[in-house]
């Protein structure tokens, strides 16, 4: 296969491609590199490119495998991880110009499981400012590769580019109110955010202590699954990690949908909906019906005020977490974030405790809805991926940032797994996508949902003429 056909292999087809002998792991790294080298310059997903150790890593993974020490699907594959994992020696500035010249002595959790499980690191992927909103002004922003005048999601945003774009077979994102899906969605990506705890965070620069999950960003769900397999389970270091066992998710991904329960609530999917993005998520349904599924009723538990206390839980863990720096260096944050900030330092403990009991009552009734079905489907955003020349509009105006996560935030509060799947695209050619949320350490199940949705469909199949 040519140099210039690989790059939109599916992780899991190039880890065959490696392990079989048709290409090693130095060919396939320096294939990314070259294709970083010729897109990055435009679409802006790399901060940093570890060229010379990731090319060492591909020769070690190609000598492994060679005196027969594979270490698994992901063995000798290239993925990248979000710049706000730490690597040993390497910036690590979480889209912060504050802290540009932040170089972390330690490595992730995560990013040393990926290497524990064989896979090469291509480098560290641009983020908004401290994982929130909005890219700081100093930042040039990673550019939608379907359409550079549309939005690419945030706050994973370099990870949906990246990944779309066949700048990695894979990578790394953090969700803390979004931050996996709405990139996902914009970019045409698979993105899994598993349940909160499945995961380690240590190493990871917060931005919200017990919303903040992390997860992987995939062109299949078969290579979300295993990602996932290399990154979840108990971590020394992260104390809030669970200590469940991590199933084989890859065994099971092919078992389908027949007999699942699949429930919506009329009202919330279709409330101040656009209908392309209703239609997109109707039609999506329609396929799982037709692969085995049943669709019931149901009633979700009472969201707004869940959602209007998210920034009220975010800004008070945030003000914690930049303590050291805001306000005393406020004017070196952006508008956006330093808005954020602003609101945490503001807040009484009333505020944050109020916010903490709504949050406890709703993850407790949403628990309990999973007793009459498996998951619950619903849209990723209520609107269909905007034009970047529109979102100041949309976000300034009353209530923009509620109705923005609306079908995000919710499922961060209460720390449930969820999988964001492509399902079409607009008229303009952007993607559309929806997410299936799960009980808490369901995640096999979304997978095995998602794999029949995309078995049945060809979304997976199209990628950016680039």
């Amino acid at each position: 296969m040519a140099s210039d056909e690989l790059h939109y292999l599916s992780l899991l087809e190039a880890g065959r491609k490696i392990s079989g002998g048709e290409i090693s792991s130095a060919e396939l790294t320096a294939a990314m590199l070259a294709r970083i080298d010729k897109l990055n310059g435009s679409l802006h997903p790399y901060v940093t490119v570890l060229a010379e150790t990731a090319t060492a890593e591909a020769a070690e993974r190609d000598a492994e495998l060679a005196r027969g020490a594979g270490r698994g699907v992901l063995h000798g594959v290239p993925l990248a991880v979000k710049d706000l994992m730490a690597m040993t020696g390497v910036r690590t500035s979480a889209g912060m110009p504050i802290l540009k010249h932040r170089v972390t002595d330690h490595d992730a959790t995560v990013v040393t499981r990926l290497r524990d499980a064989g896979a090469v690191i291509l480098g560290k992927l641009q983020l908004t400012e401290g994982a929130y909103a909005a890219h700081h002004p100093d930042i040039t922003d990673p550019v939608n590769p379907w359409n550079g005048d549309y939005w690419p999601g945030v706050s994973s945003s370099g990870s949906g580019v990246a990944t779309a774009a066949g700048l990695c077979f894979g990578s790394l994102g953090t969700d803390t109110g979004g931050s996996i899906r709405f990139p996902s969605l914009g970019c045409g990506v698979v993105g899994l955010k598993p349940t909160w705890g499945r995961v380690s965070r240590y190493g990871v620069y917060p931005l919200s202590e017990t919303l903040d999950h992390i997860g992987p960003m995939t062109r299949s769900v078969g290579d979300a699954a295993a990602m996932l397999g290399a990154l979840a389970g108990a971590d020394d270091n992260d104390p809030t990690t669970l200590s469940a066992e991590v199933p084989d998710y890859l065994a099971t991904l092919e078992d389908g949908v027949r007999g699942l329960t699949i429930g919506i609530d009329e009202n919330y999917i279709s409330r101040d909906v656009d209908a392309t993005v209703a239609g997109a998520l109707s039609t999506a349904l329609d396929v799982l019906r037709g692969e085995g599924a049943s669709i019931r009723l149901v009633t979700m538990p009472a969201y707004d005020d869940v959602v209007e206390n998210w920034v009220v839980i975010c800004g008070a863990e945030a003000a914690l977490g930049h303590a050291e720096t805001y306000p005393a260096r406020a004017a070196e944050y952006g508008p956006v974030t330093g808005g954020l900030l602003e609101i945490g330092v503001s807040l009484g403990s009333t505020d944050y405790a109020r916010a903490t009991i709504i949050r406890r009552n709703f993850s407790g009734q949403l628990a309990k809805l999973f007793d009459e079905v498996d998951v619950l489907a619903a849209p990723a955003m209520v609107v269909p991926t905007p034009r970047l020349a529109d979102m100041d509009e949309l976000l300034g105006a009353p209530g923009a940032l509620e109705r923005l996560i609306r079908y995000t935030a919710p499922f961060d509060h209460s720390g449930s797994p969820t999988i964001s799947l492509p399902c079409g695209f607009t008229e303009a050619g952007l993607p559309l996508g929806f997410q299936l949320i799960g009980r808490h350490l369901d995640e096999g199940l979304l997978l095995r949902a998602g794999y029949a949705f995309e078995r049945a469909t060809v979304w997976n199949a199209r990628h950016p003429d680039l």
